[in-house]
């Protein structure tokens, strides 16, 4: 729980300073330890009569970790769906960029029409981002 603990607000910070690739990287880890604490979890929550009875301490200890657990991974989740807003929102405006058409707002030369509208150009993306 503790190793979790440290990687969670590890990618919490790096997702709130903009390092989304360093806070990837942490995926892998994080993965393994979120099953290492399920499974302990539920041994737990199968065993919870007997650990009472023969570690009451360490069991209330549990529980107080579990507590403190919580908050940082409702702010670690919040964080999250944050950046994957932020990143949605760009995504569609890209989207929408280049979905656009160019009309001229005006009359040609001579006062004719205005030509079909025309597809927008390419779009650049920045990858050092």
């Amino acid at each position: 729980m503790t190793e979790l603990l440290r990687t969670i607000e590890q990618e919490t910070e790096l997702v709130r300073s903009g390092k989304l690739q360093e806070a990837g990287e942490l995926q892998p880890l994080k993965a393994d330890l979120i099953s290492i604490y399920m499974r302990g979890m539920t041994f737990v929550r199968d065993h919870a009569v007997t650990l009472g009875n023969l570690a009451p301490e360490a069991s209330a200890q549990l529980k107080r970790q579990h507590g403190e657990f919580q908050p940082i991974l409702r702010i670690n989740l919040a964080v999250l769906a944050t950046a994957r807003e932020v990143a949605d929102g760009l995504l569609r405006k890209v989207a929408e960029g280049a979905a656009a058409t160019t009309n001229p707002t005006t009359y040609g030369a001579g006062g004719t029409a205005p030509q079909t509208p025309k597809p927008m150009g390419g779009i650049a993306v920045n990858r050092s981002l």
